[in-house]
């Protein structure tokens, strides 16, 4: 036997040692594994997601329409308080729409469909401004563009009566016209838009059965 092929033995034996040693450390791997991870470039674990708690919070539907902590915003925590289901944003929508109701049904003279919405001492005061344009043989022709705005201006609370105050300033855009007893108009043009200002004020008993607001006092 040649001394080639004898250090060729000589080096396997060795081969198969290492690879048998190898073996008895690292374990096998058997089937599908991954590949092992670089640290460096392994993402952070997950971290369980942080809810924020509003439960105590600001109420949105408050003081997106009134300082927080103001005497307005605290009022009209208490009407939430005294009846759950009150909406400040619904109230205003509502409010818009009373308003162009009432204002019209004042322009056109026919106020007693209106009345239920009407404290008594409002209907009073609109039904004498409508009996002075008849004695007067004026009529007014009038027309509700849309309604600009509806901003709340103020609220009270009274928590020994519920009775709750919303005051609202609102800005609508109308045609107007006043004509005479001949039917010539003597005021106004039918074709020119103009802005109506008022200041209303609403009031209802908090967690009454009747869900109406009467219009208690009007301004500009």
């Amino acid at each position: 036997m040649g001394q080639p092929f004898i250090q060729l033995l000589v080096l396997v034996g060795i081969a198969v040692f290492l690879i048998i040693r190898l073996k008895s450390v690292l374990g096998t791997r058997e089937g599908f594994e991954k590949p092992p991870i670089d640290p460096a470039s392994a993402p952070e674990p997950s971290r369980p997601s942080r809810f924020e708690v509003i439960e105590g919070g600001p109420d949105r539907d408050i003081i997106d329409h009134v300082p927080d902590g103001s005497s307005a915003a605290k009022s009209l925590a208490a009407m939430k308080m005294a009846e759950p289901g009150f909406s400040v944003s619904e109230f205003l929508g509502g409010a818009g729409g009373a308003y162009e109701m009432i204002l019209m049904a004042y322009e056109n003279g026919d106020i007693e469909p209106i009345r239920p919405f009407l404290s008594p001492e409002v209907y009073d005061s609109f039904a004498a401004g409508v009996a002075h344009r008849q004695e007067q043989g004026l009529t007014i022709e009038a027309n509700f563009v849309g309604l600009r705005e509806a901003n709340l201006h103020d609220a009270t609370f009274d928590r020994g009566t519920g009775e709750a105050e919303i005051t609202v300033r609102l800005i609508a855009e109308l045609t107007s016209v006043v004509r005479n007893a001949a039917g010539e108009i003597v005021e106004g043009d039918p074709h020119e838009i103009k802005r109506q200002r008022d200041v209303w004020t609403f009031a209802r008993v908090m967690g009454a059965d009747d869900p109406n607001w009467q219009l208690v006092a009007t301004g500009e």
